[in-house]
């Protein structure tokens, strides 16, 4: 770090009032040089000339809260002098850090507005006392463009720091909305995997407890029964630690670690005849070939199916049900309905995660779902998903 360095560093630390005294000192010191030290030719420094630099200096204290009241002090003292019959480079300097200041802390309109006034006024002063005094080296019309550097000086550097800070908002706030994405995105698969076990835990379990009581039943009087039962069973228990596995391998995102592919409508077939066997009869009818139906969607119909034949299961009290899969015009009709006794509709807006996850996943899925009591008894869950790629957007 230079010399220069430290030195911005060190005024940087202090306080704005600190900074204030010593621009009043630096001030003090060069312009009280250039009063007393004036041309013997001119009027020499007294009384008069002490006065006006002192109101000048102490004007400047207050630079920061009232800059155009202390550029009319300053420069008010500073056109005395001149009239007096001062001359010297540096009488001007307390009026050019007042009109800085009125840059520097105001706004472009009130820069100009005040440079216009005090050419203007520089003009007339010195017009008045002529050029031999105010300015011996050059023209009058020279005096009209002093004021402006200062205010231009000042224009430069507000509108730097006005930049600075907009740039420093704007950081801010993008990193508010990465925040803001990250905690949508964290949020969402948080959500996805809860889904996820919901559906895989809760249908295991109850296609488990259909085979476990079928085996209980036919223990004594049919062992094959039983056995085949059980067989399920375990069957049932392997798949859900696949599928687990399958969920989970996200938190810990092994890139080396082969991931099962998710279910899909090829599996259908396979999750219908874990419940076989039960006191519930599951009918599965197929219309249009499920070839390029999106894995999205078809995870989506599997986990619709699944959360519904587990509810027509657990909750149904049903001897029959169907799942039907229908592909036609570009779209999949997906609708599971059990002959169980009537009973009240659930709130679209309530029922349990089951309900919940089916309604997120269709709408995931880019499709619609609804059920509700069918008249006459029973109940179906139907869904609406698109066919092809193309279709699999959200569905406003």
């Amino acid at each position: 770090m230079t010399s220069f360095d430290r030195l911005a560093a060190r005024m940087r630390d202090l306080s704005p009032r600190s900074v204030d005294l010593l621009v009043v000192a630096v001030v003090a010191w060069f312009t009280g040089l250039d009063a007393w030290s004036n041309d013997p030719e001119y009027r020499q420094a007294d009384w008069f000339t002490w006065l006006l630099l002192a109101v000048s200096l102490i004007a400047l204290v207050w630079r920061r809260r009232w800059p155009v009241a202390v550029a009319v002090v300053t420069g008010a003292a500073c056109a005395g002098w001149a009239l007096y019959g001062h001359i010297g480079e540096l009488l001007n300097l307390p009026v050019i850090v007042a009109l800085y200041s009125v840059a520097v802390r105001g706004d472009r309109r009130r820069t100009v507005r005040t440079g216009l006034i005090a050419s203007l006024t520089s003009g007339a002063v010195a017009l008045w006392v002529g050029n031999d005094v105010v300015n011996p080296q050059g023209l009058a019309v020279l005096e009209m463009l002093w004021p402006l550097v200062p205010l231009l000086l000042g224009e430069v550097v507000r509108t730097r720091r006005q930049l600075q800070d907009e740039y420093a908002a704007r950081a801010a706030r993008a990193e508010e909305d990465r925040e803001r994405e990250a905690a949508r995105r964290v949020h969402e698969e948080r959500v996805r995997i809860a889904r996820e076990l919901h559906d895989v835990v809760a249908h295991t379990v109850t296609a488990m407890t259909v085979q476990a009581g079928v085996a209980l039943d036919a223990f004594d009087v049919r062992p094959e029964v039983a056995r085949a039962a059980m067989r399920q069973v375990r069957e049932a228990g392997k798949e859900a630690v696949r599928e687990l596995r399958a969920t989970l391998t996200v938190l810990r995102a092994p890139e080396d670690d082969p991931v099962e592919p998710a279910p899909g409508l090829e599996r259908l077939a396979e999750l219908i005849d874990r419940f076989a066997g039960g006191d519930v009869e599951i009918t599965l009818r197929r219309e249009g070939e499920p070839d390029g139906v999106p894995s999205v969607v078809g995870l989506a119909v599997y986990r619709i199916v699944q959360e519904a034949l587990t509810n027509v299961v657990k909750h149904s009290g049903a001897r029959h049900a169907t799942v039907s899969v229908v592909r036609r015009d570009g779209r999949l009709m997906v609708e599971v309905v059990d002959d169980g006794p009537p009973s009240p509709s659930p709130s679209p807006t309530g029922g349990g995660f089951g309900l919940v996850g089916m309604r997120e996943r269709a709408a995931a899925a880019g499709g619609t779902i609804d059920y509700g009591s069918v008249p006459g008894g029973g109940f179906r869950v139907r869904a609406e998903l698109p066919a092809s790629g193309g279709d699999g957007g959200e569905r406003s």
